[in-house]
């Protein structure tokens, strides 16, 4: 069957090297310098991160991926200010970032809603610590953005997965940050739930001023949701490249048959599966009859 061969990843349409241009443009709203951390163990230090160092403009949408172990989650908990980091610094604004702060949102794959609260009460939840007089309000509006307004006074044991993590992502922005950090937030959802996730995501992302950076580990969500896609070597995890997504915006599910889509995608699983080409095959323990193969 004769194929039709995928262009270079790197060549862009005009469009899109304009939209890049406009980016590029931007300020600077986070910054990594040489970020590096080690953990210490009982039999010696394990590096988790060495020398990664990027840079997320304003209302940029900013993916990080790689195989596993290349500290993903690592990284984006020294962003948010759950860990420190052993080398190198966070600037968010030019500051150093040290500790978590309300100008950086956080979603986790986890729903981590109150159980004992209603969605109306888990997003006012974050407003009403920091004090802010108008939280019912303030709360309802973002609710609404996420497109939960019926099920204000609903639990969280009374929604489905996808709705729960809406309400997570509601609660995030309700304190208004500059930067919503995500670490795999769709991965425990089914395909389809995803799918619309996805969609929502991006509804959202167009209607805020808002950065995002997304952990995952899937291709295609990357792919598709991404402005710039940060590529993570492992063990310590390190920068591979970083890839500016060639398919145009706004985007949707029918680009994922593009050839731009598809050959974004190739180069990606090419730089992830090169990093394990040297790794053993797994010892063969046969439980089966001899001669009664499946090919």
């Amino acid at each position: 069957m004769n194929t039709i061969p995928l262009p270079n990843y790197k060549e862009q349409s005009p469009a899109v090297a304009d939209r890049f241009r406009r980016l590029k443009e931007r300020r600077v709203i986070l910054e990594a310098e040489r970020v590096g951390k080690i953990f210490p163990v009982e039999n010696g230090d394990i590096q988790a991160l060495a020398d990664v160092s990027f840079k997320a403009y304003r209302r940029e949408f900013l993916s990080v991926i790689g195989p596993s172990g290349c500290g993903k989650s690592t990284l984006i908990r020294i962003l948010a200010g759950l860990e420190s980091a052993t080398a190198g610094k966070v600037l968010l604004d030019g500051q150093m970032v040290e500790k978590p702060g309300p100008e950086r949102g956080m979603v986790f794959q986890g729903y981590t809603l109150f159980p004992w609260l209603t969605v109306k009460k888990n997003v006012m939840f974050g407003l009403e610590v920091a004090g802010k007089g108008q939280a019912e309000p303030e709360a309802l509006q973002w609710i609404e953005m996420v497109g939960l307004g019926e099920f204000v006074n609903h639990y969280p044991d009374q929604l489905s997965g996808g709705m729960k993590q809406r309400v997570a992502i509601a609660r995030a922005l309700a304190n208004r940050p500059r930067v919503l950090l995500m670490d795999e937030p769709f991965g425990a959802l089914d395909a389809q739930t995803r799918a619309r996730m996805q969609s929502y995501l991006m509804q959202i992302w167009r209607n805020v001023d808002i950065t995002i950076i997304f952990i995952t580990h899937d291709l295609d969500e990357a792919v598709y949701l991404s402005d710039r896609i940060l590529v993570l070597d492992a063990n310590p995890g390190t920068v591979r490249e970083m890839i500016e997504v060639p398919v145009p915006q706004p985007r949707s599910p029918e680009q994922h048959l593009s050839p731009e889509f598809l050959a974004t995608k190739a180069h990606i699983e090419s730089l992830i599966h090169s990093q394990h080409e040297n790794e053993d095959d797994l010892p063969i323990i046969r439980l089966t009859q001899v001669n009664d193969d499946v090919f």
